[in-house]
């Protein structure tokens, strides 16, 4: 089987998982006309059409459905095969995909992806981050990065070991010019950056010290949906900004932004690589886990 039939069959696979060629290409890697024109040239030489496409929908035909349900116990054999050959590589190579949230990838980028890259430099890391829990077996990742409390339970899991939790930071000057908050309810009386959920809804500020937790509706002159940008506009003195620690480590050692209520930001889940068991994974793979149980060992 050539490398381009297997890429034709692996675009037929995807659109049918996902129900959208714009998504599917994504997935891929690829722009959605290349996938339109493999998915045409490949039906042209079947003789058959494979999917039923209107401007707003994608579906399998009665041809195409049979097509899958037979192509896809083979392509998954095949690729067992690839990776079976792949771990007994002397030297990693292929590609790794990661899906993450984007705070967490931030943790582990330099201490274990960078670090991961410079001693295997035949590997690519295909790193995707976003807000959502998404199946990485159905989404086709190797591996997920998320809180260890997140981590569904069929999945095995590597914990990192990293400490984590929020924090309340705001810059020395918004602090001298309006004061600081000693409890959570002091936080009506601030102008606080807001922060929107990837579902859109607005997030609400969480505390919890002695078994007492609070949930805070800030106010504030601006809505964020990104910790990148909440970090910008705290050091900016726009207000009280509500972040994971660790993004803001190094400005509040510098000074640039000050720590509040650190009493009410106990410690969260640590992080946690997961993945499905796997038979014969490839070398890269394998690499990969063992430098992550390295650096939770520190």
């Amino acid at each position: 089987m050539t490398r381009s039939v297997l890429a034709e069959l692996d675009a037929v696979l995807a659109i049918a998982r996902i129900g959208s060629f714009r998504a599917a290409a994504l997935d891929l890697g690829i722009s959605t006309t290349a996938l339109s024109n493999s998915i045409g040239k490949l039906e042209q030489r079947l003789g058959i059409r494979l999917f039923n496409r209107t401007t707003r929908s994608v579906s399998l035909t009665d041809a195409g459905r049979t097509f899958v349900e037979r192509v896809g116990p083979a392509v998954t054999d095949i690729r067992d095969a690839m990776q079976a050959a792949q771990s007994l590589q002397e030297v990693p190579t292929g590609t790794l995909r990661i899906n993450a949230f984007a705070t967490a990838a931030r943790e582990v980028m330099e201490p274990l992806i960078l670090s991961f890259l410079q001693r295997y430099p035949q590997v690519h890391v295909d790193l995707v981050t976003e807000g959502r829990i998404v199946d990485i077996v159905a989404a086709g990742f190797d591996l997920g990065l998320r809180p260890a409390d997140l981590v569904p339970a069929d999945m095995i899991a590597v914990p990192l070991g990293l400490k984590r939790s929020n924090a309340v930071v705001a810059s020395p000057e918004f602090l001298r010019t309006h004061g600081t908050p000693n409890v959570p309810a002091d936080l009506y009386r601030f102008r606080c950056i807001r922060a929107r959920l990837p579902n859109n809804a607005l997030f609400r500020w969480k505390f919890e010290r002695d078994g007492e937790a609070l949930q805070i509706d800030v106010q504030g002159s601006i809505t964020l949906d990104e910790s990148s940008l909440v970090r910008i506009a705290a050091r900016n003195g726009i207000g009280l900004g509500y972040v994971m620690e660790a993004d803001v480590r190094d400005d509040i050692v510098a000074g640039r932004l000050v720590r509040v209520l650190e009493d009410w930001t106990p410690s969260l889940a640590p992080l946690a690589l997961y993945y499905p068991g796997r038979k014969n994974p490839p070398a890269a793979f394998t690499a990969f886990i063992q430098a992550a149980r390295e650096f939770a060992r520190g």
